[in-house]
């Protein structure tokens, strides 16, 4: 049996909670497991489906972990088990066992200067875990420049889902709202600085006086909505772009199916990074090329040049210049369709084979 302990976990939506959920599912398959995870609002009816045991922790944050920590102590103590799989080094930091751990690097969370107290803390368990499993080969970078272990390293990217087909409704719906509305930019994301939102936007100012019927499509909700909808409305782009949130997966999946660029160029924002980018190959499985930023692991994400391009996303001009060669002469389409192709490496049920060489 392994232990999942994890921060991140449907019911409750994002990135992290999708890849610890497929992750999870797929390990399932191949091997006896129990998840220890956070309370989630109605999280009583999504646990009863699944085929392993989830057991929920509730209470304010740091009283959370120390209480999940002594759960997890205790089912060690009483259970046989091969070892402990976290989403997060703090996942860890309470766990006492000589059972092997493994625990998972995305980026963001390890970006602490060397020889900071929390640099200190990342280290000691990072450094004496059985295997440091990072998202990227920029996120493997970034832990052995803070003095992780690069021996204990191992890239594997993360895996999607089996592509959901839209059903026709939300389709049909999709092209009702965009109308005759081409080219079609998508971005799914949390609405934060270091997506980049802004830039793109700015760039459609300009894009729209080459393609008049542009749209940017932004699905998502977060500390910037306010500020990014004031933009659209200073820069007069209440007609080129479209706002959703608190939409269902189905909407979701349609508004991606009929789209023609993921747009999404990156930057550093303080401490913050994207580690990988698995937006850009859930758009991929729907035959969408990307736009991602130099900064981070989207190259892992994104073959440049073949399955979408990759930008310097500080610069402005950058982006409107790839966003421009793409649209042009519909440069998209082929790269939709190597994208695809892609893609189909990234399944989990190939993913999970990297994990079992040495589980």
């Amino acid at each position: 049996m392994y232990l999942i302990v994890t921060r991140s976990f449907p019911p409750e939506l994002g990135g992290m909670q999708n890849l610890m959920w497929g992750f999870t599912q797929e390990l399932s398959k191949n091997f006896m497991v129990k998840v220890f995870a956070d309370y989630q609002e109605n999280h009583k009816e999504f646990d009863n489906k699944m085929n392993f045991s989830i057991e929920r922790v509730g209470g304010i944050k740091f009283l959370r972990k120390i209480r999940k920590a002594q759960l997890v102590n205790e089912f060690l103590r009483e259970n046989k088990v091969k070892g402990i799989i976290a989403d997060h080094w703090k996942s860890l930091e309470l766990i006492k066992t000589n059972k092997k751990r493994y625990c998972l690097i995305h980026g963001k969370e390890i970006m602490h200067s060397k020889g900071s107290s929390t640099n200190k803390r990342i280290l000691k368990i990072l450094n004496d875990v059985e295997k440091v499993i990072s998202n990227s080969e920029y996120t493997k970078k970034l832990a052995v420049e803070r003095g992780v272990n690069h021996e204990k390293i191992v890239v594997i990217n993360p895996g999607v889902s089996p592509l959901e087909e839209s059903n026709k409704v939300s389709l049909d719906k999709v092209e009702n709202l965009l109308k005759l509305k081409n080219p079609r930019l998508i971005t799914v994301s949390r609405f934060d600085k270091r997506k980049n939102h802004e830039k793109v936007i700015m760039a459609l100012r300009n894009l729209k006086q080459l393609f008049p019927d542009i749209v940017y499509i932004c699905i998502g909700y977060g500390d910037e909505e306010k500020n990014l909808k004031r933009l659209v409305h200073e820069l007069k782009l209440s007609s080129q772009v479209m706002f959703f949130k608190d939409i269902s997966n189905d909407l979701k999946n349609a508004l991606l199916a009929k789209s023609n660029i993921f747009v999404m160029p990156s930057i550093i924002h303080g401490s913050s990074v994207e580690g990988f980018g698995i937006a850009y190959i859930e758009a991929a499985q729907y035959g969408i090329p990307s736009l991602g930023g130099k900064d981070g692991g989207a190259s892992d994400a994104i073959i440049d040049q073949k399955t979408g391009l990759i930008c310097d996303g500080n610069d402005l001009d950058a982006i409107y210049s790839s966003l421009k060669l793409m649209i042009e002469n519909k440069k998209y389409l082929e790269f939709g369709k190597n994208a695809k192709e892609f893609s189909a490496k990234f399944n989990w049920y190939r993913t999970i084979e990297q994990y079992k060489k040495f589980l």
